[in-house]
């Protein structure tokens, strides 16, 4: 099981991104921080600077192919940032072309919105991104975690208090898209 997360350079809400990167070494899949630019990027606490973290591969040199499943962390001014990033769009995209599984938590929904990929989708964020997805023709629901099984399976949460049912949910998506499981 190889999960791709996806991160912007800065901004990227860090329990958002080490809880559900901990899940996927435990369960003995292949965590690949990807990110818009080479070397590291900055995560925070809500708005205060936390841990830095290596870029694995950046988003121009791998395909969804690459990958069982995507993961979007969220945090502010991370997906704002990767809205802005055609290569990071794109990269999003091709998961939903190729149907493969997408989990995405709090304000990564934005990330969603930009690709274009939640008409007809049921899912749940941060409550202040509902009216964006309503207008880009998406569902909001108001859950702890949303499962939506639509072309590609789609696990949405809203917040860091979630992340326990956000992880309960997508790790059997993803290990069950892996050519490697067993199940």
């Amino acid at each position: 099981m190889r999960i791709a997360f996806l991160t912007a350079p800065e901004g990227v809400e860090q329990i958002e991104l080490t809880e559900p990167w901990e899940a996927v070494l435990e369960a003995g899949g292949e965590p690949v921080l990807v990110s818009t630019k080479r070397g590291r990027i900055q995560a925070f606490n809500h708005l205060d600077k936390a841990d830095t973290f290596p870029v694995d591969q950046v988003v121009g040199d791998v395909s969804a192919e690459s990958f069982d499943g995507l993961v979007l962390p969220g945090g502010v001014a991370n997906p704002d940032a990767l809205r802005l990033d055609e290569g990071a769009i794109s990269f999003v995209r091709d998961f939903f072309d190729q149907g493969r599984p997408v989990a995405a938590i709090c304000h990564a929904a934005w990330t969603l919105v930009e690709a274009g990929v939640v008409s007809g989708r049921v899912l749940t964020s941060w409550p202040s991104l509902q009216t964006d997805i309503r207008n880009a023709g998406g569902t909001w629901v108001d859950e702890q975690v949303h499962v939506d099984q639509g072309p590609n399976v789609l696990i949405t949460s809203r917040k860091p208090d979630d992340l326990k049912a956000f992880r309960e949910a997508f790790l059997p998506e993803f290990a069950q898209a892996s050519p490697k499981s067993t199940s």
